[in-house]
């Protein structure tokens, strides 16, 4: 009797131990190939850090904007640690509602690339570390280049690229000439067509803040599009976004692919890509001017201000985002699939440079891309393929909405853009830019 006692209180003291040093993170993330990653070497994290748990709700990338912007406006307090980008950082930190990040020496924060740091920082404080970042590029199958009898220069034009669409199109064969995406959502559809937009010699917004949906570059950088998609895309290309278009180009149906830089390095990989040895890269199409061809991109790891559970958030952080994970990446499953565009010293890295075919190109579209002036026209708003003041993902998403029915042929591009002007008129009114 006494034996069975004194176990019952061990087991009982041994689980409030337990409980008491465990550290629940629940940590908010987007189901991208990186982060699947993420989730399965944080194990590494978890035994160096036993009194760290780590708990993790991965969502579709739409899914997880709504989320956290719910989550950190409401002051929900679901989550120790978000996954963010370069629109959120910048607004989220100047309004108090996310933690600074405090990094040690062995961190490095000087070696973070000067685009992803400055993006990611309010008045010189970090507010967000970059998990991988992106510029966008084009992606190619050179092996059907190379029967077209085309060279594809390093900055092709969209007029180049209409022609080589046409000649890869082999729709028999199971072949589109070109994949783009179409799923409505700021941060989908829309994240491409401002660079198009951009590239065209369009603008959001002009200085007096008023949206210019119906001006002559959105008609024609849309009217390509649709035009573009509709003779040398896939079936179905209005539902789709960076996921389903990594599979088709994966599984060699897509002659070309124009989206974010972090692609290539999936596309490469003969583990995942069965035209691995074909794909070639360039930089993203211009048109009327090269300004805001290449957009700029950090996903990031921030803390929510009023989390309880502020150094583990920290600790992981550091660790998810630091020079020893990406070397871990690299030893683990190879110098090809580790996160890129964040740090100087993946760059300097000779494993890195000799397993990664894309890496000059990516980091040659990091380095152009500029959001303090990404427009023909001058613009009142910072940012490339959004513009970063508040009432944007609304309007994003209402355009977005828009932009995939025109795509889809459920309403012109006319009529698109109006329905369109109109909302976004509508929002930037409520918020008092102009009466």
């Amino acid at each position: 009797m006494k034996l069975r006692f004194a176990t019952a209180l061990t087991a009982a003291l041994f689980s409030a131990g337990l409980a008491h040093a465990n550290t629940e993170l629940v940590i908010a993330t987007v189901n991208n190939g990186h982060m699947i990653e993420m989730q399965k070497l944080g194990k590494h994290f978890e035994a160096a850090n036993p009194d760290i748990k780590l708990k993790w709700v991965t969502l579709e990338e739409g899914v997880l904007r709504q989320r956290v912007t719910t989550d950190i406006a409401t002051k929900g307090g679901q989550f120790d640690v978000m996954t963010i980008g370069m629109y959120e950082t910048p607004i989220w930190g100047k309004k108090g509602w996310l933690q600074e990040l405090k990094t040690d020496a062995a961190y490095d924060v000087d070696d973070l690339l000067p685009a992803m740091r400055n993006g990611l920082s309010v008045d010189g404080k970090l507010f967000a570390a970059p998990f991988y970042g992106e510029s966008s590029m084009l992606m190619y199958r050179k092996d059907l280049a190379d029967k077209a009898g085309v060279t594809v220069p390093e900055r092709p034009t969209w007029t180049q690229i209409k022609d080589l669409a046409a000649k890869m199109h082999d729709p028999k064969a199971g072949v589109y000439g070109i994949c783009l995406r179409g799923k409505p959502g700021w941060g989908d559809n829309m994240a491409f067509l401002s660079t198009l937009v951009n590239t065209f010699g369009g603008q959001w917004f002009d200085m007096t803040w008023k949206p210019q949906l119906e001006s002559k570059p959105w008609k024609d950088a849309i009217t390509f599009y649709v035009d573009l998609l509709k003779n040398y895309g896939p079936p179905g290309s209005s539902a789709n976004s960076f996921n389903e278009i990594l599979a088709l180009t994966n599984s060699g149906k897509c002659g070309m692919w124009i989206d974010a830089t972090i692609a290539a390095s999936f596309v490469s990989d003969p583990k995942q890509s069965s035209v691995a040895d074909k794909m070639a890269f360039a930089q993203a199409p211009t048109q009327v001017t090269p300004k805001g061809a290449n957009w700029l991109w950090a996903w990031s790891l921030a803390i929510p201000a009023g989390s309880k559970k502020v150094d583990a958030a920290q600790k992981f952080i550091g660790w998810a985002t630091s020079k020893d994970y990406i070397q871990l990446v690299g030893k683990t499953n190879g110098w090809g699939t580790v996160p890129t565009g964040t740090r100087k010293s993946t760059y300097a890295n000779a494993d890195f440079l000799k397993a990664a075919r894309f890496a000059t190109a990516e980091k040659t579209a990091i380095d152009s891309a500029n959001p303090n002036d990404s427009t023909l026209p001058k613009s009142p708003y910072v940012g490339v393929q959004f513009a970063a003041i508040p009432e944007f993902q609304s309007i994003g998403i209402a355009v977005g909405q828009q932009m995939s029915a025109a795509l889809a042929g459920k309403v012109s591009v006319d009529a698109a853009l109006k329905a369109g002007q109109v909302a976004a008129d509508r929002e930037m009114k409520r918020a008092g830019y102009y009466k």
